[in-house]
């Protein structure tokens, strides 16, 4: 599917690409997915679950808490940059497609929310008066970023090119904050 999606985009991509470009049946194929939609849905919860672990792993909780702000976003370009059309294809075009794929889009949200709010729930990071941000602020954080990232892509820029910009608005949206 990942390499159908590369080749024609989502909407273009048939049961016969994918096929062909996993160099099986359609027999196959039927065995493990239900149709298209299905697949890619399995392709992108295994893309995201992909990358939140690199986040995670990229993340050095002793760091000071801007150098852990920009290992998170780094790590999270590097995963844009490897793949941007499987990227803007989920950015784009899971909308879209129903229940099912709404709820992976709801699921993957809640999963990076989760994510960033135990990344910044630690010791350290509340010495300095970094708290974990409330649900709703991390959604305005990461959707904000995933449209930056979109739109960055669509037009054909350099995702690389976002990181400065943002580092500093994760770094303003999370710095510290007095006490609750």
């Amino acid at each position: 599917m990942a390499a159908a999606l590369r080749e024609r985009g989502y909407r273009e991509t048939t049961i016969a690409d994918v096929v062909r470009q996993a160099r099986t049946s359609r027999r196959t194929f039927y065995e493990h997915f239900s149709g298209k939609q299905d697949c890619f849905v399995a392709l992108l919860r295994e893309t995201n679950a992909d990358t939140i672990e690199r986040i995670r792993s990229a993340v050095e909780p002793s760091a000071p808490w801007p150098t852990q702000v920009r290992q998170a976003i780094e790590s999270w370009i590097a995963t844009v940059v490897l793949d941007p059309t499987i990227t803007l294809s989920w950015i784009r075009d899971v909308p879209a497609l129903g229940d099912e794929a709404r709820q992976l889009q709801r699921d993957t949200m809640e999963d990076f929310v989760v994510l960033l709010q135990t990344l910044t729930d630690t010791h350290d990071l509340s010495s300095v008066g970094v708290r974990p941000p409330s649900h709703g602020l991390a959604i305005i954080l990461l959707g904000g970023l995933r449209e930056l990232i979109a739109t960055t892509v669509e037009d054909d820029g350099d995702p690389a090119a976002i990181v400065e910009l943002a580092v500093e608005t994760a770094t303003v949206v999370l710095g510290p904050r007095g006490a609750a």
